[in-house]
Formats: structure tokens, C-alpha cells, sequence
């Protein structure tokens, strides 16, 4: 499993885009709008192997293509794994700068739950969507914290 600072902001996929000598990504302006970035501060940025992106991608779209529920946007990333409204148990990894608990669901994707602990696997209902984040609120917590 990997480890996940406490000082983790954000995570999204971005590709890079080349003009002349420089390379630049676009951040989806949801970072700026949930406070995970704001403009003219600087940050570390971190960088993930894409060969594993790639093969999901790849497989993924064959998988929509032949009546899978893994769906593809628009743009070629993958859907959200989570919907607003439906409950889930999530497992509790890390928590974030401002508190909450952070929890990976399919694929990597963030969950964020507000008052969960790392180690607990609290049932949740995912009230907020964005492409590289969900919150959600503990609708049962963890039977082993009772």
C-alpha cells in the first residue's frame, strides 16, 4: 500500500503538453474552487508511472466498448468510480491537512470523509463528484470503534 503524507493537497491526471522549449499541464479548476491549490503559491509536484494508466485506459475502453459499467470521458480518462448518493464502505488511509480522512477507492481514486480515523472502514454516502475527488459524509461508522 502506499504511504500518503499528511501534507497531500490534491491528486489529478494531467497531461503534458509541449510548446518549443517548454512543457506545461492545465489543473482543473475544481483544485482552485476546493481550496487544494491557489494560484501563485508553489508546490511539489509528484509524478506517477503512466505504463500502469496507460493498460487500465486502454483496457477500460475495450471494456465500455463491450458493455462494462468502467466508463471513459470524453477527453480519454477514466469516469469517476463512485456516484453521488450511493453508499459505500470505504477504508480510511490518512488524514489530511484540515482533518479529514483520506480513503482510496478503485483505481486510486480519493475519497475524502470528514471525522474518520486511518484504519477505520466507516460506511459512507458519496455527496459530492469531481473527476479526481469524492467527499462523503459517515452514514455508519466503523462497528469496531463503537
Amino acid at each position: 500500500m502506499v504511504e500518503i503524507p499528511d501534507t497531500l493537497r490534491s491528486v489529478f491526471t494531467a497531461t503534458i503538453e509541449s510548446d518549443d522549449e517548454s512543457y506545461t499541464f492545465e489543473i482543473p479548476a475544481s483544485e482552485v474552487r476546493h481550496d487544494a491549490i491557489q494560484p501563485g503559491e508553489t508546490y511539489r509536484i509528484a509524478v506517477l508511472e503512466a505504463e500502469a494508466t496507460t493498460a487500465r485506459s486502454e483496457s477500460q475502453l475495450s471494456d465500455s466498448a463491450s458493455g462494462s459499467s468502467s466508463a471513459v470521458g470524453e477527453h480519454g480518462s477514466p469516469e469517476p468510480p463512485v456516484e453521488e448518493g450511493k453508499i459505500r464502505d470505504v477504508s480510511v488511509e490518512a488524514v489530511g491537512d484540515q482533518g479529514d480522512g483520506i480513503a482510496k477507492v478503485d483505481r486510486g481514486y480519493v475519497v475524502i470523509v470528514p471525522e474518520a480515523q486511518p484504519g477505520e472502514v466507516p460506511t459512507v454516502e458519496i455527496e459530492q463528484v469531481q473527476q479526481n475527488v469524492a467527499f462523503a459524509s459517515i452514514v455508519e461508522p466503523d462497528p469496531r470503534t463503537l
